[in-house]
């Protein structure tokens, strides 16, 4: 294990990156002063015991509050990394279990790997009469009844809840009979879609097990904890617990951006170049470093890249970390960290929720990993209690890299976003309102945990032959053979979905929405899975599927589609800023033509392949503003006028991700100057999922807000005519063309004057 020194090992680091101007703005986070409290006395004595053998003999004051809170209500938990959340769920729970022999439990994950790390921290604490188990798809068979009868707390994912447990639940009659408690660990996962399934997902178990139970939720922070609890569990009333009473790490956080290589057209020295020097200057140092990456691929090249710049003896304590390994693989990688043989591990970000790997110097996160709260995350892993910590951010080219390069300091204390979804979503809902019928009849005026409007729902549903009413006027299925759970995918919005298969193993990779097969898995297309690459070699319209291979070639590619919008229905409307801004339902039209193959390395295209492809239409939510005849483009020549409203159009979807956590790539636009139902000037933003999820709703009410944001990313960015940085958009259906980056810093900025 490396030494550190009384010197901080990054002090060199630091003074490079300041002298030639890679260092943007350090901060430093203090630590944070620690409150314990006594274990309270009316914990059961079997726990008390368990905790006393670990060595522990006080509670930190937030685990505390949270033991506490448990008695009378439900309770979301959100406080920083390593603050010991899962100590908080968990003394509720098993003094409950304690108390009761015929108790159950029920313990959500979002992945394998969380689960794993939280079953053997349960065998650790080994409080008697406490039986824990994995129930997943890696769950031999022939133990599966076994730990139906016996096991009292049961660690699950919710899509084994989902296709597992609750349409098989007479298998689990005594299980879900005594069930007592549900804990949703790293509920900021739950958002978006695969957040309004699984809303869905817990709105059937209620119905089936009924209320008689407590809900415990654990998140990072977001800004809108207790209406994601309520949201996603359909219950109110739950109890915030915030007020983090472990010892924080103190930290340098330091935004470290790549100097441009091309000025005018804001290109920039290679994020992943850039963090590899950052990575071995801090392994040379002795300081035990994470670095997080966006994919597997990323993770791969970066160990290798650092690898390549130490000494055999540091490379050999180098190691990639990611999705693909077999469990005993990770579990060792793990090991090895927590021990000091591994002195740094490169991971993609989705493996950093809650795993624990020890306590390490230095975290460093390679470009904007999508959200505040995410990145905050991951400055959590740096830091050991009683020595400095450092968080290192190395921005990409991408828009909100820059803009956050531009301004540090609200970097720093920005608020974290909200997460959004919506159960009601129509698509989403008509799937499990189908499986709830499938899993026990449907009965007026009593299935209230499914939501108000559900027997509207079940109507709509006989009207098309999925239900029909029994002689009690219950709903149930039409076609009682078939498996509803089945057929629906927690990470899509529709039903309609397109398989997609590797071709090399026929393993099913996952599905796509039909709304977005034609611009995600046309053939040619270069398709992302869990950050691995894979071409796709043959979209087949009628078998649904796409046959994809895995590719390592060094072009992306990105569609030209055709759009058009029509509003369907106005739910909201006000004046702000200048225009009349609306929200409501519209029907979004789009051909693709053709798809653009790019270079990585510089985003030059390469060439331009036409596609023939029927058109799809779906329906979603939307904001729309219509811009007055006199405004600032009112006599803009027709090509400036388009590419303003475009790049306008763009600055906006980069930026909305801000106030809700969500990706660009869930959010689609239309801009044009004369539009076929509000005559005039008009920029579109819709959710890109059918239905919508909420996060367009979010971007109306905060308008303001996202125009002075895409404003300042505009109008402050170098570049001469518009780049990656500020207007340009990797997902563009124009391939970002026109695009006038002057004339949209003026339409925005004579908006913020009115």
């Amino acid at each position: 294990m490396g030494v550190v020194r009384d010197a901080e090992p990054w002090d060199a680091l630091l003074a490079a990156g300041r002298e030639d101007e890679r260092l943007v703005a350090t901060t430093a986070l203090h630590a944070r002063a620690s409150r314990s409290v006594a274990i309270p006395n009316d914990l059961h004595p079997a726990v008390a015991q368990a905790l006393a053998a670990r060595g522990v003999t006080e509670l930190w004051s937030h685990q505390a509050a949270a033991f506490a809170a448990s008695r009378e209500s439900d309770v979301v938990v959100t406080t920083g990394t390593a603050s010991g959340k899962s100590l908080a769920f968990n003394l509720p729970v098993l003094d409950q279990l304690c108390r009761d022999p015929l108790a159950r439990a029920l313990y959500l994950y979002p992945t394998k790997a969380l689960a794993q790390d939280q079953a053997r921290a349960l065998a650790e604490l080994a409080v008697p009469g406490i039986r824990p188990a994995i129930y997943d798809g890696d769950t031999p068979r022939e133990a599966r009844g076994a730990i139906r009868r016996s096991a009292n707390l049961v660690l699950t994912n919710p899509d084994m809840l989902h296709m597992g447990i609750l349409p098989n639940h007479e298998a689990w009659r005594g299980f879900l009979t005594h069930l007592v408690a549900v804990v949703i660990d790293e509920a900021h996962v739950y958002r978006g879609v695969f957040g309004s399934h699984v809303a869905n997902v817990l709105r059937r178990l209620r119905r089936l097990r009924g209320d008689e139970l407590r809900m415990l939720l654990a998140t990072a922070t977001i800004a809108n904890p207790v209406e994601l609890a309520e949201r996603l569990t359909g219950r109110d009333g739950f109890a915030l617990v915030d007020e983090d009473g472990s010892p924080g790490a103190r930290k340098t956080v330091a935004m470290w951006n790549p100097p441009l290589v091309d000025e005018a057209l804001g290109a920039r020295r290679s994020a992943l170049s850039e963090a590899a020097d950052v990575v071995a200057a801090l392994l040379r140092e002795g300081a035990r470093t994470i670095c997080f990456m966006k994919s597997r691929r990323a993770v791969e090249l970066m160990a290798r890249f650092v690898r390549d710049q130490l000494p055999a003896e540091l490379a050999a304590r180098v190691a990639p970390y990611r999705a693909g390994y077999t469990s005993q693989q990770r579990r060792e990688l793990e090991r090895r960290l927590v021990e000091g043989d591994l002195l740094a591990v490169i991971a993609t970000s989705a493996l950093e929720l809650g795993i624990d790997i020890g306590e390490l110097d230095a975290a460093v996160v390679v470009t904007f990993p999508g959200t505040v709260a995410s990145l905050r995350q991951m400055w959590g892993r740096a830091g050991r209690r009683g020595r400095m910590g450092l968080a290192v951010y190395v921005a990409g080219e991408d828009a909100l890299d820059q803009f956050f390069c531009r301004h540090p300091d609200e970097f720093f204390d920005r608020a974290v976003e909200a997460a959004i979804l919506d159960h009601a979503n129509e698509q989403i809902f008509a799937g499990h309102l189908l499986c709830a019928a499938h899993e026990a009849p449907l009965v007026p005026g009593r299935d209230d945990a499914l939501g108000d409007d559900w027997e509207w729902h079940a109507k709509m549903l006989v009207s098309v032959g999925e239900l029909h009413a029994d002689r009690r006027g219950r709903y149930v299925p039409r076609h009682a053979e078939r498996f509803p759970a089945g057929e629906v995918s927690l990470r899509s919005a529709s039903a309609d979905s397109f398989a997609v298969v590797d071709a090399t193993s026929g393993e099913m990779l996952g599905t796509v929405e039909a709304a977005r097969a034609f611009t995600t898995i046309h053939e040619g297309a270069i398709y992302l899975h869990l950050g691995r690459s894979y071409e796709v070699r043959t979209l087949d319209l009628e078998a649904r599927h796409a046959l994809v291979a895995p590719f390592e070639g060094d072009w992306y590619t990105q569609p030209k589609k055709e759009t058009d919008t029509e509003i369907e229905r106005l739910l909201d409307r006000r004046e702000a800023l200048g225009v009349t801004l609306s929200f409501g339902v519209v029907r979004v039209t789009e051909t693709v033509l053709a798809y653009q193959r790019k270079r990585l390395s510089d985003h030059e295209a390469i060439d331009l392949v036409a596609l023939d492809l029927p058109t799809t239409s779906f329906s979603t939510q939307a904001l729309w503003y219509e811009l007055p005849d006199n405004g600032a483009l009112g006599s803009t020549p027709i090509d400036a006028l388009l590419g303003s409203l475009h790049a306008a159009e763009h600055s906006q979807i980069a930026v909305l991700p801000l106030l809700a956590m969500c990706d660009r790539w869930d959010i689609g636009g239309l801009s044009t100057n004369l539009h076929s139902q509000t005559g005039c000037a008009t920029i579109f933003i819709y959710d890109g999922h059918p239905g919508g999820i909420g996060i367009t709703r979010r971007g109306y009410l905060h308008f303001e807000t996202l125009v002075e944001d895409a404003h300042r990313l505009v109008s402050e960015c170098p570049c001469a005519a518009g780049c990656p940085s500020c207007v340009q958009s990797p997902k563009c259906g124009n391939l970002n063309e026109p695009l006038h980056k002057r004339g949209c810093v003026e339409l925005m900025g004579q908006m913020l004057h009115q």
